[in-house]
C-alpha cells in the first residue's frame, strides 16, 4: 500500500474565521489530526463541523507519539498536523515528527495560513524585506541579555515573541542592548477582540505599558528595527583594506576584493585608492 501524507495545516491565531477553505478539506478528509492541544482545537474543529479524530502531540510525548503516527501513514492513512495556532513547528511542536516522516519517505504536504510572524511584520511599519525570527527569548535575564547583545549589530528587522510574564522586561532588556531609540513595533493579541499595535521607540513602548497596564495582557509579536549601517566606517574599511592590496593587486582588483569583503562601494573606494 502507498504510504499516506503528512499535512502541516496552519490555523487561526486568534479569530477562527481566518482559516483556509484548503485548511478545513484537509482537516476534515484527513484519518486523524495530531494536535497540540486537542481540547483547544476541537473548537475549532466543532466551529466548522469536523468529525475527524483527534491524537495529542506536543513538547512533552512528541518523542513518543511520532513513531506510532508514522506507522500509520505508512500503512496509508493521512495525518494533519496542527499547533494551538498560526503553522506549526514556527516554535510550536510538530519538527519531530516532520523530520521522521521525511526519513521515512512520506510525502509531506504545507498547507498555509495564518502565522503570527508574517502578520505582525505585515503591520509593524518598519522594514520587512530581510529578517531574522528569533522567536521566544530566555526567561532568564542573564541568558536573554546575552543573546540580545549577539543581535544587538543585526541590520535585519528582528521579530520576537514575548508572553505577557516578560514582556515589561523583555523591552527593558532591549532598550538597555539596543537603545533606549531603536525603533519598535509591539503587536499584541493579533487578530483578536483587543488587538493592539503601537510603534515608537523602545522607550516608548516602554511608557505606553507603564501607563495602561492592560497593555501587558495578552500574547505578543515584538519588532524591532535592524542596526542601521555605518556606511562611513564600511568604506573607510575597505579602502583601508584596498591601500594593503595594492601592493599584490591592480587599483580596481583590490577595490573589487575590498568591497566584496567589506561591503562598501566598489567606486567609493576605487576613486580614493587611485588618486
Amino acid at each position: 500500500m502507498a504510504n499516506g501524507v503528512l499535512s502541516v495545516v496552519a490555523t487561526p491565531i486568534g479569530n477562527l474565521e481566518d482559516i483556509t477553505l484548503r485548511a478545513i478539506e484537509t482537516l476534515k478528509s484527513a484519518d486523524v489530526v495530531a494536535a497540540e492541544d486537542t481540547r483547544h482545537t476541537r473548537k475549532l474543529l466543532e466551529r466548522y463541523q469536523i468529525a475527524t479524530s483527534l491524537v495529542a502531540l506536543h513538547e512533552h510525548n512528541e518523542s513518543r507519539q511520532a513513531p506510532g503516527l508514522i506507522k500509520r501513514m505508512k500503512a496509508g492513512e493521512s495525518v494533519a498536523l496542527v499547533s494551538d495556532a498560526g503553522t506549526p513547528l514556527i516554535s510550536d511542536p510538530g519538527f519531530r515528527l516532520v523530520q521522521e516522516a521525511a526519513s521515512a519517505g512520506i510525502r509531506i504536504c504545507p498547507i498555509p495560513g495564518a502565522s503570527a510572524v508574517t502578520a505582525a511584520l505585515s503591520v509593524c511599519s518598519l522594514p520587512t524585506d530581510r529578517f531574522v525570527f528569533e522567536g521566544f527569548l530566555s526567561a532568564k535575564k542573564s541568558s536573554r541579555r546575552t543573546r540580545l547583545e549577539e543581535l544587538r549589530t543585526e541590520s535585519r528587522t528582528l521579530v520576537f515573541f514575548e508572553s505577557s510574564h516578560r514582556i515589561s522586561a523583555s523591552l527593558d532588556d532591549m532598550g538597555a542592548v539596543f537603545g533606549n531609540e531603536r525603533q519598535a513595533a509591539l503587536c499584541r493579541e493579533m487578530t483578536k477582540q483587543f488587538e493592539t499595535v503601537l510603534r515608537g521607540t523602545l522607550n516608548e513602548l516602554v511608557q505606553a505599558l507603564a501607563e495602561d497596564p492592560n497593555q501587558k495582557k495578552g500574547e505578543f509579536v515584538i519588532v524591532v528595527a535592524g542596526k542601521e549601517q555605518d556606511h562611513d566606517a564600511e568604506i573607510a574599511a575597505g579602502i583601508k583594506m584596498a591601500d594593503a592590496l595594492t601592493e599584490f593587486l591592480p587599483a580596481s582588483q583590490a577595490a573589487r576584493v575590498a568591497a566584496k569583503m567589506t561591503g562598501a562601494s566598489r567606486r567609493r573606494i576605487y576613486e580614493s585608492i587611485s588618486q
